[in-house]
């Protein structure tokens, strides 16, 4: 644990991390401890936790025996803390093409276009076979098929339309939307049909159907982060500023997508609603926090959809649903009008079926805030040339690596401390998250929550202010560690998760469910792009013996996103014909 040491009768204290010896490191994993509970047990221990008298002695136990308490408390660690992640300047990228952010979104996205590979509709609308195997459509499909006539956005949307409505009336319920309104699909399918009829279409997306997550704000759709209440106490005024860059651009909204009430949960179960179901294999979750979204991506009615990822919550569900998630720098994008928008942790990035579609909708939304643009000093926001002739062997001239207690032919890297990193980025989020929250959960809202999410949020309220502070230091001593990784490689190389899509349990579908030992399977290899702010990826490579999606993530230098995609580009090529289509597939672009 970074050369520590301890004598009798004096805490720990762990070795500044500038004379740690990286090469004596071993990883020794450490199993979560907690009980799995579903129905009454459940009930029974949200009430423990909450008691007054009982409480503060469960979570003491909880944390005792997940060594927190030894990490925070008895602990000396000699770092300043880092309250946000802080990046040192970094080199240009190379291969890239600088977008300048300050420009209109439609203008970004049509100089993403030109970085793209030259687009061959005959390869496209031809049937599936051996030579062309099942792939999703993509966005430049879609702009194909209107510009050509061969479609409409508002033919189009009767199909999303009719697949939406027969998801929903499934029983039980399992809604990929928490709202939906079909009129007002209908509306903006029809404007931007007039606008290809005109020969005066915005740019590639429009009329490209997208889902929004129910923590970001799409007015006038309410935004409840599906809660049964949040959107009484929390009236919607206007866009998200990363759906207004995508309204500006034409884009069809859907509807609000399922998701983990509050985010506070990455299997995507939510008692209130229905749990969104995974594509590949209904009786199993999609992930979570951003489970709706990636369940229509996934099942092909719609192109993309926008996420919130703070503790792998678009990576996730991605891996699980066999989809592309990409996780951008802290700060890349604005999060004004995204209910996490004060946290440390937190993106919006999308979610879509294909590295390329990703790249597009990334140069459309991206864009830091004001503030962002004088703490954090973003790099210039680039997008990847892959119409460069550099392109063409990307895999043998950029450097991946690999931590091997992680991951079993790449240049091998050590990276210290991974359990305190992991404890960190708990305290970090969950602090954070019940910051946000507590004004409304002490005025009695807490009884209206879901039982899993009242079980984190009564963890969450046992942190002490030094427990924070302490997650603080170790944040600045990983983030060491990391760039010290990054000056041997490009990139990091992990799967996405620790196991593929758990099955639900019938018994959690009514009450909920709580599963700490899954949640840490699900998220053993995301802490690091939240925790330290770092854009990620995940790229569908595989599926398992049970027909389930695999993914591989790819963690980037700060500020790398256009370096990511296009490596990503390059891995999702070789694993084009491992992919399946899953169960539950619409092929909303009958032609």
């Amino acid at each position: 644990m970074g050369g520590g040491s301890k004598g009798k009768g004096m805490p720990r204290a762990m070795t500044p991390v500038e004379e740690v010896d990286i090469s004596a490191v071993r990883y020794e994993p450490q199993a979560m401890q907690a009980p799995h509970l579903t129905g009454f047990p459940l009930k029974a221990f949200v009430w423990l936790m909450e008691s007054r008298l009982l409480g503060p002695l469960v979570t003491s136990a909880l944390k005792k025996q997940n060594n927190m308490t030894q990490m925070l408390q008895n602990t000396v660690i000699p770092e300043r803390p880092m309250y946000y992640p802080e990046f040192p300047p970094q080199e240009p990228e190379q291969g890239v093409v600088v977008v300048a952010e300050d420009r209109d979104p439609v203008d970004r996205v049509e100089e993403a276009l030109q970085c793209l590979t030259p687009y061959d509709p005959s390869a496209r609308f031809t049937s599936a076979d051996e030579k062309n195997p099942f792939l999703y459509w993509k966005i430049r499909d879609f702009a194909y098929a209107y510009r050509s006539g061969i479609m409409t956005p508002s033919a189009v949307a009767e199909h999303v339309i009719a697949g939406i409505e027969e998801w929903n009336n499934k029983k039980p319920a399992m809604p990929m939307l928490v709202y939906f309104n079909a009129d007002d699909l209908r509306k903006q399918a029809e404007a931007s049909t007039k606008r290809f009829e005109q020969g005066t279409p915005i740019s590639v997306l429009d009329g490209i159907f997208f889902a929004i997550k129910d923590d970001i704000d799409c007015f006038p759709y309410p935004s409840k982060s599906a809660t049964t209440f949040f959107d009484k106490i929390r009236p919607i005024q206007k866009d998200a500023v990363c759906v207004a860059r995508l309204r500006k651009c034409g884009v069809i909204f859907i509807g609000k997508a399922n998701m983990h009430e509050l985010g506070l949960g990455v299997t995507g179960n939510n008692a209130n609603y229905g749990t969104a179901r995974n594509p590949h294999s209904i009786d199993r979750y999609t992930g979570g926090s951003s489970s709706g979204p990636a369940a229509l991506v996934s099942s092909g009615l719609c192109s993309a959809a926008i996420g919130t990822d703070g503790g792998g919550s678009v990576r996730i569900p991605s891996s699980l649903c066999g989809i592309v998630g990409l996780k951008t720098t802290y700060g890349r994008t604005d999060l004004t009008g995204v209910l996490c928008d004060a946290g440390t942790v937190e993106v919006a990035s999308p979610l879509t079926a294909s590295v390329e579609d990703s790249m597009l909708v990334y140069s459309a939304v991206a864009g830091s805030r004001p503030t962002d643009k004088i703490t954090l000093r973003p790099s210039p926001l680039s997008v990847p040339n892959l119409v460069s002739s550099d392109n063409s062997n990307i895999l043998q001239s950029v450097k991946v690596g690999k931590y091997t207690e992680w991951f079993h032919d790449i240049e091998e890297i050590i990276l210290p401390e991974l359990e305190e990193m992991r404890t960190a980025h708990v305290v970090s989020i969950g602090s954070e998250a019940l910051c946000d929250l507590n004004a409304h959960y002490q005025e009695g809202r807490r009884t209206e929550l879901t039982f899993d999410t009242r079980a984190s949020l009564a963890l969450f309220g046992s942190f002490t202010s030094t427990d924070y502070v302490a997650s603080q230091r170790l944040r600045r001593r990983i983030m060491y560690y990391h760039m010290e990784a990054f000056k041997k490689v490009d990139v990091i190389a992990t799967p996405t998760t620790g196991m593929t899509a758990p099955k639900i349990p019938p018994s959690a579908l009514k009450i909920g469910e709580s599963d700490y030992v899954v949640s840490a399977k699900l998220m053993q290899f995301i802490f690091a792009a939240n925790l330290l702010g770092f854009p990620a990826i995940t790229v569908p490579v595989g599926h398992d013996k049970q027909g389930l999606p695999i993914g591989l993530q790819l963690i980037g230098r700060p500020w790398g996103e256009a370096s990511l995609l296009r490596v990503a580009s390059a891995v999702e090529e070789l694993c084009l014909k491992k992919r399946n289509r899953p169960s539950t597939f619409y092929d909303i672009l009958k032609t």
